[in-house]
């Protein structure tokens, strides 16, 4: 097995690669950043540079140790995801009662919350005890979106680390050398903050035929009013892209931004190229302000769709105000 890539986060890898060679980790961190940046991937990988049977500050990979991280079953390694829309006190006791036991072999124990600003607050207040008087052989990583939605008293006990997302034009290159077609390497660098998270994207089997509803969506709302309603019931509240809907909202961001590049003559910014022709041709039919209230209303969807709107009413009211446009 591969060692898990950290492309773009050379600064954080170097970081934690000398705390491991000098035994200097801090007992706890917090990774911070977009979706997609690579917290997740860092996590394990510093779980399988700390294990690793060779001893290098780097994983290799391939030994038992470094195998057991990968596939979840390290019985020094803990990964903590929230209980249904929060991470709640009871997760966070279960932690405490393992750190009651040694390590096996006297290793460092290591536990990843993910979604860590999703904590409760009783939740937040007991981990608060561990990070106030932590045990020595115990690191915590803390990985969210949010940071500033930790308890400050955490973010002042944790080490904060910021990823930032990669370059979409490295990232695009990268994915087109591994053989991913040119449209999809295109669009999912977009949504996508790193490069596992958009090749993960561009290798789902339901990526492509989302690009392709939204696409068909789009035109219909333009000009085929009963069709673009045909399609939100068929394709999008009852088929298997209902689950789906926010990649097919911010898809659509997508080519309503592409719409107001082509009224300023910049193609070759466009993500949706492959579309051009027809894209050109209604490009100008309405004017740049028009189109930006257009993303505008998109971005009000997701905001409802976020707070359980249903999604039928949301999404044909949308295509309603934007035929009004």
């Amino acid at each position: 097995m591969s060692v898990l890539p950290l492309s773009g986060q050379e600064r954080i890898r170097q970081l934690l690669r000398t705390g491991v060679l000098h035994h200097s980790l801090s007992h706890a961190y917090i990774f911070n950043g977009p979706r997609g940046s690579g917290k997740r991937e860092t996590a394990v990988w510093l779980a399988q540079a700390i294990y690793c049977m060779q001893g290098t500050g780097e994983p290799c990979g391939e030994c038992a140790e470094c195998r057991k991280v990968a596939h979840g079953n390290h019985p020094d390694f803990h990964l903590l995801t929230p209980d249904g829309a929060s991470v709640k006190i009871d997760q966070i006791r279960e932690l405490q009662k393992d750190f009651a036991y040694r390590s096996t072999g006297a290793r460092k124990k290591i536990y990843v919350i993910q979604q860590a600003d999703r904590m409760t607050v009783q939740a937040a207040n007991s981990l608060l005890k561990f990070l106030e008087e932590p045990v020595a052989d115990v690191l915590a990583l803390l990985l969210t979106e949010n940071g500033q939605a930790l308890l400050p008293t955490i973010r002042s006990r944790s080490q904060w680390l910021s990823f930032v997302p990669e370059n979409p034009e490295a990232m695009e290159q990268a994915l087109l050398q591994e053989g991913i077609p040119a449209a999809i390497a295109r669009t999912v660098v977009r949504l996508a903050a790193g490069l596992p998270a958009a090749r993960e994207l561009a290798q789902a089997e339901w990526f492509a035929e989302a690009r392709s509803t939204m696409v068909q969506l789009a035109k219909e709302t333009l000009t085929r009013f009963p069709a673009a309603m045909l399609t939100v019931q068929q394709k999008l509240v009852r088929g298997e892209l209902a689950e789906r809907l926010d990649i097919i909202l911010d898809l659509w961001l997508l080519l309503l931004r592409d719409m107001v590049q082509l009224q300023c003559g910049r193609r070759e910014q466009l993500v949706f190229a492959d579309q051009v022709d027809w894209m050109t041709d209604k490009a100008y039919s309405r004017s740049a302000h028009e189109w930006v209230l257009s993303m505008e209303q998109v971005t009000d969807v997701q905001k409802r769709l976020r707070s359980n709107a249903n999604s039928q009413l949301a999404l044909e009211k949308l295509i309603m105000d934007m035929q009004g446009g």
